[in-house]
């Protein structure tokens, strides 16, 4: 797999919620887990299931960044 997206993180699926059109993946990086919203199709596609090694690819042209008082 090649990609432009220098963020590439590789983890572990660690849960996938299937709603009516959109799905909810959870990726466990080193003890941060990772959310992403993708397709119920792209879940299938991908043969997305728990347990499974999969990277989370973050492509964002912005990133906030925020502290606590």
């Amino acid at each position: 797999m090649k990609l432009s997206a220098r963020n590439q993180l590789k983890g572990k699926v660690v849960e996938v919620l299937k709603g009516a059109t959109t799905s909810h993946v959870r990726i466990d990086i080193g003890g941060a887990v990772i959310t992403s919203s993708i397709t119920n199709e792209a879940v299938d596609e991908l043969g997305l299931k728990v347990g499974q090694e999969a990277y989370a690819v973050v492509k964002a042209s912005d990133v906030m960044v925020g502290v606590s008082d």
